[in-house]
């Protein structure tokens, strides 16, 4: 059985495009780098996008308005991976770490 896992395209968030990179976390919050490493191995791993609802924690769902069709992950009280998946390349577009307050 061939699996296919994701791909992540591109970062827009220069600190987690090195922490990805690097895994330099000098641009995240070091105390949550442990979260975020978690996350972004699941992403990678992942095969479909319904495998996201899988950890309640995290809080997954769409965006709605003019963000529709982006996904959104908790990964502090304020802060959120966001994210597009484009389903036939099997990839993850403009990922990136926002302040939503």
């Amino acid at each position: 059985m061939l699996l296919w896992l994701m791909k992540i395209r591109n970062v827009l968030h220069k600190g987690l495009f090195r922490f990805i990179e690097d895994d330099d976390s000098s641009g995240i919050q070091p105390a949550i780098a442990p979260k975020l490493r978690l996350i972004i191995s699941f992403l990678q791993d992942m095969e479909q996008e319904s495998e996201l609802r899988s950890i309640s924690s995290w809080r997954s769902h769409q965006l709605t308005g003019d963000r529709k069709g982006t996904w959104s992950l908790s990964v502090t009280k304020n802060w959120r991976l966001t994210f597009k998946i484009n389903q036939s390349a099997i990839e993850i577009i403009d990922l990136d770490y926002e302040d939503y307050h």
